[in-house]
């Protein structure tokens, strides 16, 4: 892994036509190639027990050997996709190939649920009360079958689909906690990672099965979660659609509403639906100008849509996941409707984002920042951050502006 260069931004410029896209793309795509992933292979690879460490310090060193199943599916897509998308390397189908056979060996229940977490030579610690290690899991054999076609991978992705369709609208189970009939809510999160799942699993799935998602969760995150009155994404309503005036109910998280909004603005262009393109690009800036911290810049974490307090002790912390997937947003909103103000956007997200998250000393980026933009956490990995969102957007980034 190369030593990281110190990020200098560019000059600004007022004229948004002179919005640079290819040095934008090649900075992306040499941060991706010769910084983070590099990283991961370097310092995740458990050699003697198989799958992945995510709990890694500044350094890359080791600091915690628990092994979270949704995490080590998302580094299986991480490792195919790239091999998929970027460059057929050995390196990194080698890395995929070595999650996916621990994960097979011992990621799931006798009811093929998967644990949430596992120690370090994968006996379980946390059932498999949580369905995003399902959904991540799916993804990540569903890759690894892209780059390494294989029956015992499809297998592993369709029958991880289709316990996770069971389950969706009870997915917590027996540890649901909530008291049933009193407040009923349902969330923002499963329907977007629904659709998005499916889409990554097209080449199994066929296309007509994936295109009948498609229109329910165009319903739901665009007329059910977006409230019209604030022109903001809530992440939790009753199950018939209402708004609850409740602690959940009031929820915003921004960088989880702009992340579903390029989500949305790939399904418009693919649907070649010019007007929801532009609806979610629309939404996708009232989101990022509601969130940004207008006092010390970057976009705050949690925000009550009534203005009330956020019960989230964290709400103002800057965490790297909603800023990168900013980025993304606001270069799909750029390249897909030329809208001067996604540029605009993009300079001011991407000139906080390397400044305050990305580290110059020991490669990869922070994850988590105090309102004033100052390391919070000095970790590069842990329970939640993993090998995913900065490799992700590095690549959507990159790739959007050179135009694939």
């Amino acid at each position: 892994m190369q030593p990281s260069v110190p990020y200098q931004p560019q000059e600004s410029t007022p004229v948004q036509q002179d919005f640079n896209t290819n040095y934008y793309a090649g900075l992306y795509k040499e941060e991706l190639l010769d910084n983070i992933l590099p990283f991961w292979v370097q310092h995740s690879k458990d050699e003697k027990n198989g799958g992945y460490y995510t709990c890694l310090n500044r350094d890359g060193s080791v600091f915690d050997t628990d092994k979270f199943m949704w995490l080590q599916g998302r580094e299986v897509w991480c490792f195919s996709h790239m091999f998929n998308k970027v460059a057929p390397r050995q390196e990194w189908l080698d890395m995929a190939l070595h999650g996916a056979a621990f994960m097979e060996k011992y990621g799931r229940d006798k009811n093929g649920d998967w644990y949430f977490s596992l120690n370090e030579q994968g006996q379980p610690l946390v059932q498999a009360y949580n369905i995003f290690s399902d959904c991540f899991a799916a993804m990540g054999f569903a890759a690894l079958d892209k780059a390494a076609p294989s029956d015992r991978f499809k297998e592993i992705a369709l029958t991880t689909f289709e316990n996770i369709l069971r389950r969706q609208h009870n997915w917590k189970g027996t540890y649901n906690k909530a008291y049933p009939g009193t407040r009923s809510l349902k969330g923002f999160s499963l329907p977007m990672i629904l659709c998005n799942l499916s889409l990554e699993m097209e080449h199994l799935l066929g296309a007509a099965r994936v295109e009948a998602f498609i229109p329910t969760v165009l319903h739901e995150v665009m007329e059910v979660f977006y409230q019209p009155d604030k022109k903001l994404i809530v992440e939790n309503v009753y199950h018939n659609g209402d708004f609850s005036d409740s602690f959940d109910g009031r929820l915003v998280n921004p960088g989880h509403g702009i992340e579903a909004m390029w989500f949305i603005m790939d399904l418009a262009k693919r649907l070649k639906a010019p007007a929801l393109l532009r609806k979610a690009c629309d939404i996708m800036l009232d989101t990022l100008e509601y969130g940004w911290d207008k006092q010390y810049g970057g976009i705050l974490y949690f925000k009550d849509i009534l203005g009330k307090p956020p019960q989230q002790l964290e709400w103002d912390q800057k965490l790297w996941w909603v800023h990168v997937e900013a980025l993304i947003a606001l270069a799909k909103g750029f390249i897909y409707t030329g809208d001067p103000r996604c540029a605009a956007w993009f300079k001011k997200v991407h000139d906080y984002t390397w400044q305050h998250f990305r580290d110059n000393q020991h490669g990869e980026w922070f994850g988590y920042l105090n309102r004033q933009g100052e390391v919070l956490l000095p970790l590069k990995g842990g329970k939640w951050k993993g090998c995913f969102h900065v490799p992700r957007a590095l690549y959507q980034v990159y790739s959007t502006f050179e135009g694939q």
